[in-house]
């Protein structure tokens, strides 16, 4: 039987095996800090096999680099032997809804979803903590609490008083929040579909650091390009230009994969409202009111609105059918000249003559023309002067290119003021949406992992409940204190998780109550903790005399069969979100996951009987614990038991 190493995935060893397929002779051994053999790389005869002259030494070149970066790789790449523990007290619809919430730091969080989520995040949607000097706390080092880590690197007094910001004027402050955002941006590649989208918020102060960072991760190849948001509210303490802007930048994981699955536009903003209102206008028509009467209504009501962009302002037009038209141009777009068939010309219906050709041709070939001609789609002038232009219908081109700038100066204050949420500087929710609709398709699994107060998430019901998406979400939040000054304190909101998960329980409430949409409202809870398994399990070879009590039981006593179920999931590569059952087989708690994809039982001393019935469900995996075996002649049967009932079964054991 396999035994489960219970750690997340060794991203470093998982990168030398890649380097292996494709340079197998840079590939050498060394020994590990307990003087194992592993496999390592040569980096000197690697650096050869990627240059085409003689590598001598280090030449400069052009990088991004600071302070800290190599820490920040091996901070990514290490593995950690720490879990999920599932807080279902804290959920919503446990056993129906496939949303997760999970509170610990990212980094932690990332790395646990490597196996299970590889690959599977459809669009990240991130606003993570902008270097503006006020103190970001994410700790990268798992071996000590967090007081522990203020208290060795001199952060905090004699008190425990804070004693460092990460100001100006700290000679890390570009390097701290570089080395902080570089290994989860690095491993949050990992989780993304080859069509996925990453969506980043920054303001002034790192967004030309940010940008390099993600051309280094994601490849420069790969930029969709950035978004400039203009909040209309210059800062009020700038020294220099007041910044009243913010910026999205937007990187595919494969640019030529995303633009081949997703179509990267948006609706435009007001097309519901202008058909609405031509519809109000053309019902009208009749023997006292003509064409031209609702022509002219329709065109001075598109002209007095003041919300409607130049794009949609030019579909002033209704046709016979009530359709909403604009005309637009059907000349060859390029500057050198059409081939001979786009030089045909259009006869005019009424005059018979023919129409003016454009001077490098038309835009379409000759058969082209004849079916749009067909169709109606050919707007002709009074007589054969004028050049003819296409009709383009508004219900036909409801969708267009995203700008690159956004003006938007609302915020969300009134919304979480109507769900009692205190809350300083949320994400919008309707910019939000608007960037999932664009960026993601209906099935979309979005990824959030700086979620603050839950925006994304209520974004992702909103827009659920309204376009009968099937959307769903994974928000990761650090459970950083708050202030016991602030509102949310007052409320007693004791962190931000708490915050977040109320945020969409509340949220879920108000837009059932508003839709009566059938979607998922539930979401799951899970929070980092350290690994179910005592040190026992990773270092047996360390164990001394005075510790052999730990002999009966490499499991910690305070842990249920539910925490042994989600670590072992993780370690398998199986979603969180897969429907889990438990019953009860002649005394013995069975847990399975997703029917029997997994079936586990972490019980001491199981009976051939029960192993039985187990092995009759034909799992694709089964899980079990060393005490399940009596002793090796029982562990030696249960293989022989599923060799007969069920060959295909993966045995494991912790």
């Amino acid at each position: 039987m396999n035994k489960l190493t219970m750690k997340s995935v060794d991203l470093t060893q998982v990168n030398i095996d890649k380097i292996a397929e494709l340079f197998p002779n840079v590939i050498t051994e060394a020994r590990d800090e307990k003087g194992k053999i592993k496999r390592a790389v040569d980096f000197d005869l690697l650096k050869q096999e990627l240059f085409d002259v003689l590598v001598e030494g280090e030449k400069e070149r052009y990088q991004l680099t600071w302070p800290g970066k190599k820490q920040a790789i091996l901070n990514a790449n290490t593995p950690i032997d720490k879990t999920l523990r599932p807080v279902k007290e804290d959920s919503v619809d446990w056993d129906n809804t496939q949303n997760l919430y999970i509170e610990g730091d990212n980094l932690e969080v990332l790395k646990l979803l490597q196996e299970s989520y590889l690959n599977k995040v459809n669009l990240i949607y991130i606003d993570p903590p902008y270097n503006t000097g006020k103190d970001f706390i994410y700790k990268d080092d798992y071996k000590e609490s967090t007081k522990e880590y203020l208290d060795e690197s001199g952060q905090v007094d004699e008190e425990g008083n804070r004693l460092f910001l990460n100001t100006e004027s700290n000679g890390r402050f570009h390097s701290d929040w570089l080395t902080m955002m570089y290994s989860r941006l690095k491993i949050a590649r990992n989780l993304m579909t080859d069509d996925g989208v990453i969506l980043v918020n920054i303001d002034e102060n790192e967004v030309t650091n940010l940008q390099k960072l993600l051309n280094e991760i994601y490849g420069e190849q790969n930029e969709l390009g950035t978004i400039i948001w203009d909040k209309r509210n210059p800062k009020g303490d700038a020294r220099g230009i007041a910044y009243q802007h913010e910026y999205i930048i937007a990187y595919a994981k494969n640019i030529d994969s995303c633009l081949l699955k997703n179509d990267i536009r948006r609706l435009k903003k007001n097309a519901e409202k202008i058909l609405k209102k031509a519809q109000q206008i053309f019902a009208k028509l009749s023997s006292s009111f003509t064409l031209d009467d609702v022509n002219r209504e329709f065109v001075n009501w598109i002209n007095s609105q003041q919300d409607l962009s130049g794009g949609e302002k030019a579909y002033n037009k209704i046709d016979e059918n009530g359709d909403v038209f604009r005309p637009v141009s059907m000349a060859w777009p390029n500057k050198k000249k059409a081939p001979d068939d786009y030089f045909i010309p259009l006869v005019h219906p009424i005059t018979k003559k023919p129409c003016p050709v454009p001077a490098r041709g038309w835009r379409n070939p000759s058969a082209t023309m004849n079916r749009l001609l067909e169709e109606g789609r050919i707007l002709f002038g009074e007589d054969e002067t004028t050049i003819p232009n296409r009709k383009y219908l508004l219900k036909e081109n409801m969708h267009e290119n995203i700008p690159s700038l956004l003006y938007f100066g609302g915020s969300d204050e009134d919304l979480l003021n109507k769900l009692d949420i205190p809350f300083d500087t949320p994400k919008v929710v309707e910019i939000s949406k608007e960037h999932i609709m664009s960026f993601a398709n209906k099935d979309a699994l979005i990824l959030d992992f700086f979620s603050g107060s839950a925006t994304t998430a209520h974004a992702v019901m909103q827009l659920n409940a309204e376009d009968g998406g099937n959307r769903k979400y994974i928000m990761v939040q650090l459970p950083e204190e708050t202030d016991e000054r602030s509102e949310a304190y007052k409320a007693g909101y004791k962190n931000i998780c708490e915050i977040g998960k109320e945020r969409i329980r509340r949220a879920a409430k108000m837009i059932k109550e508003e839709t009566g949409a059938d979607i998922d409202y539930g979401f799951r809870v899970f929070r980092v903790d350290s690994s179910n398994m005592k040190d026992v399990y990773y270092t047996p070879d360390k164990l001394k005399q005075g510790d052999m009590f730990d002999l009966a039981s490499n499991i910690k006593e305070d842990r249920t069969g539910e925490d042994l179920l989600i670590q072992v999931m993780l370690e398998l590569g199986l979603e969180l979100s897969l429907p889990m059952e438990t019953k009860q087989i002649e005394g013995k708690t069975v847990h399975y996951v997703a029917g029997n994809s997994l079936i586990a039982c972490f019980d001491d001393n199981v009976s051939e009987s029960v192993i039985i019935q187990i092995a009759a469900e034909k799992p694709l995996r089964v899980v079990f614990r060393d005490s399940s075996f009596e002793d090796d002649s029982a562990r030696i049967n249960v293989e022989e038991l599923f060799k007969m009932l069920s060959p295909g079964t993966e045995i494991q054991v912790l």
